[in-house]
């Protein structure tokens, strides 16, 4: 293979091969950062949460008209021994947070007794004693919550209870690294011992940075049911929606006057699938961006090569008469092709950086994975390779004739 001719020959089309190399270095940048951000959407949307979601219905409650403490509290150990009776249903729970809900609870979390020392936000799951067991979480260290460890949300609030806590595993791995962290204080809620560490549970929804999604932690507390959601662990997940309908037939049926409504129930599952309703569409937004410019990239260098091949009739003839097969011919043009890619590749290289920094300064985006850099190189080179093909062919076909015909 001649490359001094190839190059020769580019060099003539300065103009040409230049405005291809930009086309296709700007393709490499985009698809390379479009890739990543594709990844790390479908890493967030995919990320565990410690509980088992597939077996979990929630029913929301809301209050009308409001009783007495002591009635509001008589009323939820009554739709939770209602709701633990139905068919199909194992457990049953309530909780002031919900996974993938509206809103999200948290405080600020101490090592030490004093309000200026440094503190974490950290996400608190308020709830009765099957909350873990409902939930399917799983304890790594400690114990769960004994009965008589459980208070009023009010008791918990004033701060000198000294309510115990289940935390994260995450969480301990932060707060005591290296040490267990059953026994040890922190301070949230004035003082509270660490009783258990469950081996995941995480925000109910984003909120801080990134590594702070698996902090949790749960009180002891007997939930009233107007401030919180009635959890039911089914045993059947091909009963969930027909489980909704019993407990909100139950739930209508026994109780003061108060809204019970389907577009308060929903399963977990569903919960999740609509919170990363926009990360799917952002997704699938950029698998049709990095699409349109493939195929925008391939159509230019089918087109570039078309119109070279056209005018290099008569010199492609010329080397077939003089020996020239046609496998040399259409190495010619994949090696010509080659040669572009590869520029367009190596300033696309640059240019993948410069985006993600920008990405980064503006959009909080990570930064880009050096792998990402061969995946899109070798996707382009495949690109411009398949481009060419037919082009290729068309001008192997030539036949030496032709050399004579133009002549």
């Amino acid at each position: 293979m001649h490359f001094r001719h190839i190059l020769h020959a580019l060099g003539r089309h300065r103009i040409a091969v230049g405005l291809l190399v930009l086309e296709i270095a700007f393709s490499c940048a985009v698809v390379c950062n479009a890739l990543f951000l594709i990844g790390a959407r479908l890493e967030r949307m995919q990320r565990p949460t410690g509980v088992d979601e597939a077996h979990l219905v929630e029913v929301g409650v809301r209050s009308v008209m409001r009783g007495s403490p002591e009635a509001v509290m008589a009323q939820t150990r009554t739709d939770l021994a209602a709701l633990r009776a139905l068919p199909g249903v194992s457990d049953t729970a309530i909780v002031n947070q919900t996974l993938f809900g509206h809103s999200m609870s948290f405080s600020g979390v101490r090592l030490r007794d004093d309000t200026k020392a440094p503190s974490i936000p950290v996400t608190q799951y308020l709830g009765s004693e099957s909350l873990g067991r409902t939930l399917g979480l799983k304890l790594s260290a400690g114990r769960w919550f004994k009965p008589d460890e459980f208070v009023s949300d009010a008791k918990l609030e004033n701060g000198s209870s000294g309510v115990p806590v289940i935390i994260s595993r995450a969480l301990a791995d932060h707060l005591f690294p290296g040490r267990s962290a059953v026994g040890q204080t922190i301070y949230a809620f004035g003082a509270n011992r660490v009783v258990g560490v469950v081996k995941r549970l995480v925000q109910p929804l984003d909120y801080g940075p990134p590594g702070n999604y698996g902090y949790a932690m749960m009180f002891p507390v007997d939930m009233p049911y107007p401030n919180g959601t009635y959890l039911l662990r089914v045993k059947d997940t091909a009963q969930r929606q027909a489980i909704i309908g019993e407990a909100l037939h139950a739930l209508k049926t026994d109780g003061p006057l108060r809204l019970v409504s389907s577009k308060y129930a929903t399963t977990l599952e569903a919960a999740r699938d609509k919170y990363y309703r926009n990360d799917r569409a952002m997704a699938w937004l950029l698998v049709g961006v990095c699409l349109l410019l493939l195929v925008v990239t391939a159509v230019g260098i089918v087109g570039l090569t078309s119109f070279w091949v056209a005018q290099r009739r008569r010199q492609i003839g010329i080397r077939r008469a003089i020996g020239a097969t046609r496998a040399d011919i259409l190495a010619y043009f994949h090696v010509e092709n080659f040669l572009i890619a590869t520029g367009g590749i190596v300033l696309g290289m640059g240019l993948t950086y410069g985006l993600n920094l920008l990405l980064m300064l503006h959009y909080e985006l990570g930064r880009l994975p050096l792998y990402y850099l061969p995946v899109g190189a070798v996707a382009l080179w495949l690109l411009g390779q398949l481009a060419v093909l037919g082009p290729a062919l068309r001008a192997s076909n030539v036949p030496p004739v032709v050399a004579t015909r133009s002549a």
